[in-house]
């Protein structure tokens, strides 16, 4: 051996340890304490974020909120009983008990069997599966007229908070659990906000942060349209976010196909409410007050989108960077269980922090010690798939529309709340309803009700199969549903035509069918 290469290896091995392990350019290094906060802050900051938001929840529609917004710390309390948490973490009881494979059958199973309230994707998801569609196409429009609303989105976070720095596998995840309920635009949302907090563990740029959503989509999506339009827009009106909801308005917010937003100054389409997201996080820069307001102000899902927003800055932060006068409330209840679930704030972040450490060490990571070590990932969007052919809204053809016409025992009653709603309903076999209409898509809109029935619909005298309008033990009548929807129809004149069957559905006490109106589409 020479003096030369006797030197170098002497060199070697006085070297201390911590260089040899050093990570390799693809890696990075993440304490688990500093895992731990991360990810309490990210639960902490979505709970926060709903609680704030909450009061004004689609109360807002179509217009920015300029009123006073109050927080008291108590007011975190309500993240206990809401479905941003509790459905969120369905998905996470499916990983922790049937493991990190988890399939869309598995997590469908989980989701079918479920008892809590739930709204539009979500809703008729469920009711998909308790009538026999399986899991991977209970989120399709076929099936699922909500197919583009926000409902993944909502409760996607888990998928990102044990994912940090691996948008593939957080994707990976969404793609799996979302398809339950959501399908293109309403997928692409639940994996835009994961791909946000995979990132937000090694960066704190909100800038940045928003970019790396947007890699992990397909870049012809209209989801990822919006993304690049809101970023764009936000570059040209530096410090006026209100400017930047004007244009995401003018250009995106309609036409809706959700039943109770078409026509209607409503709108639970996931791009438009995740863009609110992204345009709190922007105009937020870092700043957790700032953040939850702006994003709270957008109006629309108000409570969803600062739960989004908060969670991910939280990420950022850590717990122990949110401000004490947000964070406060949460110690009083860190050890109550979030409603529906067997997990409380302490449990939930234990739960992730084991997962997020499998799951580095399953995709080429390792732990050392106290130190997680990370491979992290480039993105790699999915394949496009777009729900967009539904057309434009054209006309609500209500219940008083003299192209109705009604023969049978059909009563007129009235469904009260927020908005007052004429019906027609009836529930004895032979009741006919028959309405004409031009356009080449349609919804049968109409509640859900505690004692709905069954009824088959014909579409130009040719049957269509049987529809119900039970609300599966739901506590409250849902309004302006779809009891049945049909795009891509030849243009022209339809006739639809419903027969009531005077047959219960499931434990029903009452075979009930209501209508509200018939939703008219055309073409683009």
């Amino acid at each position: 051996m020479s003096t030369r290469t006797s030197a170098a290896a002497l060199s070697l091995l006085l070297l201390p340890v911590w260089a040899c392990s050093r990570p390799a350019a693809d890696e990075r290094e993440i304490g688990v304490a500093e895992l731990r906060d991360k990810i309490a802050g990210g639960w902490a900051g979505q709970m926060i974020g709903v609680s704030y938001g909450w009061p004004t929840e689609f109360r807002f529609n179509d217009r920015i909120i300029e009123k006073d917004l109050e927080w008291s710390p108590e007011m975190v309390h309500a993240a206990l009983t809401q479905d941003d948490l509790y459905v969120d973490m369905t998905f996470v009881k499916v990983l922790d008990t049937v493991g990190p494979g988890a399939t869309t059958a598995d997590f469908g199973e989980e989701f079918k069997n479920t008892k809590y309230q739930l709204w539009h994707a979500n809703l008729a998801a469920r009711r998909a599966l308790r009538r026999g569609v399986p899991a991977g196409l209970s989120g399709t429009p076929k099936y699922n007229v909500h197919a583009n609303d926000i409902d993944f989105q909502i409760e996607a976070d888990f998928a990102g908070l044990m994912a940090p720095g691996m948008p593939r596998s957080s994707n990976d995840i969404c793609n799996r659990a979302g398809r339950v309920m959501n399908y293109g635009d309403g997928l692409y949302g639940g994996m835009f906000v994961s791909g946000m907090y995979a990132a937000a563990f090694f960066e704190d740029e909100p800038r940045k942060i928003v970019e790396s959503g947007l890699a992990v989509l397909p870049p012809e999506s209209a989801y990822a349209k919006l993304i690049t339009d809101t970023l764009r827009w936000a570059d040209e009106h530096p410090g006026d976010w209100r400017a930047v909801w004007r244009l995401i308005e003018d250009k995106w917010a309609h036409p809706e196909v959700c039943p109770n937003g078409a026509l209607r100054p409503f709108n639970i389409d996931a791009k438009v409410n995740g863009s609110y997201i992204a345009l709190g996080l922007l105009y937020g820069e870092g700043d957790f007050s700032k953040t939850v307001e702006i994003t709270t102000r957008l109006g629309k899902d108000s409570d969803c989108n600062p739960s989004s927003a908060a969670g991910i800055l939280g990420v950022v932060l850590g717990y122990e960077g949110i401000p004490v006068e947000w964070k406060s409330g949460i110690e009083e209840i860190v050890d109550e269980k979030f409603d529906f679930t067997d997990y409380s704030f302490r449990t939930i972040v234990e739960s992730t922090v084991d997962r997020a450490v499998r799951l580095a060490e399953a995709n080429g990571g390792r732990l050392n010690g106290d130190v997680l070590l990370v491979k992290i990932q480039s993105p790699e969007p999915p394949a496009l798939e777009q729900w967009d052919d539904w057309g434009v809204p054209t006309e609500r053809i209500s219940i008083d529309d003299e192209r109705w016409r009604f023969s049978g025992d059909w009563a007129e009653h009235e469904m009260g709340g927020r908005m007052q709603t004429q019906m027609q309903r009836a529930d004895r076999a032979g009741s006919e309803a028959e309405v004409s209409f031009r356009g080449t898509g349609v919804i049968l809109s109409g509640p859900f009700l505690p004692t709905g029935g069954q009824a088959e619909v014909f579409l130009d005298g040719e049957s269509m199969g049987r529809v119900d309008s039970y609300q599966d033990g739901d506590r409250n009548p849902k309004r302006s549903e779809s009891l049945w929807h049909r795009f891509g129809l030849p243009p022209g004149e339809h006739t639809l035509k419903v027969v009531i069957l005077g047959e219960p559905m499931f434990d029903s006490p009452g075979s009930d069918i209501s209508i509200e109106s018939l939703i008219v589409f055309e073409a683009r």
